[in-house]
Parts: structure tokens; C-alpha cells; sequence
């Protein structure tokens, strides 16, 4: 069946934004014209694409499947693009990064600073996902190059990854609102007080439930949120003792304390990782090199 790669394209934008207005600003085109696209998409696969209302736009089902295959296609294309352009010199092009929040603001700003000052017209794109979803932005071509922590259990498919930094965690309670707490216990002792932690979705909190397993214990998070900072902040303020990467911890945190522990907390690792099956561009091979050596920072 010979469709043309425009349609596609056209499909993707719509897919992505769930909107044909939106569509057509990213693609330069009027909206009649990404509409007119998708009509005739349909009519050459047979098939509706997507349910129209006058609020919303929907994928079906058949949608939904086209656009998984549709979109890491449409990204690798892209990036062979930008490959190109970029002519393996570090004039142009991009350097297109996947990282969790907190990897980006506590670890990456200061190679993103080096990088962007020695190369400023390469363009760095910066997607922020948890370091397990980071996994499925590579798979699917959005990124050349991940950051992420481990133990991750999607990382085990990927065979290009390389450690870049070793961390520990850290449980942090601020001392005026716990007066009584030991800043020297055991794990079953710290399952009494409110835990404050990551969401579910984190390899942090995968992390640390797989530690109280192995201790036969349950663990029963008084909160979860998404974000390490407001976790300290809530930590400050005495709502419960955050666990948090000891490269969270900033200068004005001095009201919180560190809780030693007398299971031994095994150190985590930072790693980078890239595809197997696509070569890595300029900019991304000089950055995944950056991130080796500290003097350079």
C-alpha cells in the first residue's frame, strides 16, 4: 500500500497532541489541511483513526496501535535528520537528553552549563521523565541518551550503559519536631515514624521497599510524592522523616539530621545508557565522554 510519509507525519503531530489545532501549528500547516490528512489516511487504511468531538480529540484503538509504531519511526527519522545536518560537527544539530528532575537539577545542570558553553549552537533538548520511563523514551528514538538511576529493572534490556556516579541514600528528620528520635536505629525501629518518599513509579521507591522486604518487613509510606525537594521541605516542617539521595542534600538543610541505620543501605549508581542498534551523534558521544571526567565541569 503506498501511502505517503506526509500523512503519516500529520497522524503522529494529531496522535501526540490529541488536537488538530495543535497539530497544525507544529507542522506550519492550516488545520483544514491536517484534517483533509487524516481523512485521507483513514480512507486508504480502512480504518477511523480517530473519534472527533467538538472539545476533544480521542485515539481508537486502531489509532492507538498505528501510533506505536508510528512514533518511534517518525523519531528516528528525526534524528537521522539531525544527524545529518549536524554533519558529525558540533556547529549545529542536537543533543536531545532523558532524565529524571532530580538528576537534571542536582546532578546534570553543571554538564549541561560546561557542554552548552564550549558548543552553544547545538540545542539541548531535556526530557523529564522518572528514571524508568527514561528507558522507554530511548526505546522509542525520542532521546539519544539517558540518565538515570538504578537498580532499574528496565535497564536490563539495554546493552550500552555506564556507570557515572556512585550515591547513597539518606533518611533526613528535623530533630525539633522528633526530640525523642535516635539519630542510631534499625529498620523495624524507623517503620514507626511517617516515612516520606517517592511515588511508586520511581526506582527510589522500588529500591526501598525491596530493602524492608529483605528485612521481612512491610513498608507503608506516610506520603508519596513525586519531587525530592518538597519531600525535604515536608521533612523540615516535621512531617515525617524524607528518603532522599544524598545529592539532594543543599547547604540550607541544616535543621535536618541524617539517621544512620543499622542495616547497611548498599550505595546506588548513576548510569548513562544509549541504543545498541543507532550510532550516537557528535554532540552525544562528547557529552557521554564530559560526564566522565569532573575536571572538565
Amino acid at each position: 500500500m503506498d501511502i505517503n510519509y506526509e500523512l503519516y507525519k500529520v497522524f503522529y503531530f494529531v496522535a501526540r497532541t490529541l488536537s488538530f489545532s495543535e497539530a497544525s501549528k507544529e507542522l506550519y500547516i492550516s488545520q483544514s489541511a491536517v484534517s483533509q490528512s487524516i481523512k485521507t489516511l483513514e480512507k486508504r487504511l480502512d480504518q477511523t483513526l480517530f473519534v472527533r468531538s467538538t472539545k476533544k480529540v480521542k485515539l481508537t484503538k486502531e489509532g492507538e496501535l498505528l501510533f506505536k509504531h508510528i512514533e518511534p519511526a517518525i523519531n528516528l527519522i528525526s534524528r537521522g535528520e539531525n544527524q545529518i545536518i549536524e554533519g558529525h560537527t558540533l556547529n549545529g544539530g542536537q543533543l536531545r537528553i532523558g532524565a529524571s528532575d532530580t538528576i537534571c537539577r542536582y546532578y546534570l545542570v553543571p554538564f549541561f552549563k560546561s557542554f552548552h558553553n564550549r558548543y552553544p549552537n547545538v540545542h539541548i533538548k531535556i526530557i523529564n521523565e522518572t528514571s524508568l520511563n527514561c528507558v522507554d523514551l530511548l526505546e522509542t528514538n525520542q532521546v539519544d541518551l539517558i540518565i538515570a538511576n538504578t537498580p532499574n529493572s528496565k535497564l536490563n534490556s539495554l546493552e550500552n550503559v555506564k556507570t557515572i556516579h556512585e550515591f547513597q541514600d539518606v533518611f533526613l528528620v528535623n530533630t525539633n519536631y522528633f526530640t525523642d528520635i535516635s539519630l542510631n536505629m534499625n529498620l523495624t525501629k524507623l517503620q514507626s515514624y511517617p516515612i516520606l518518599m517517592l511515588g511508586k513509579n520511581s526506582t527510589t521507591s522500588q529500591f526501598l521497599h525491596s530493602i524492608f522486604l529483605q528485612n521481612q518487613l512491610d513498608l507503608i509510606p506516610a506520603i508519596e510524592l513525586s519531587s525530592n525537594d518538597l519531600l525535604i521541605d515536608l521533612a523540615k516542617i516535621g512531617l515525617g522523616i524524607a528518603f532522599v539521595p544524598d545529592f539532594c542534600i543543599k547547604p540550607d538543610t541544616n535543621d535536618l539530621k541524617v539517621i544512620q541505620i543499622k542495616e547497611r543501605l548498599p550505595k546506588r549508581k548513576i548510569v548513562a545508557a544509549y541504543s545498541s542498534q543507532l550510532p550516537l551523534s557528535a554532540a552525544a558521544s562528547y557529552f557521554l565522554e564530559s560526564l566522565s571526567f569532573k575536571d572538565r565541569i
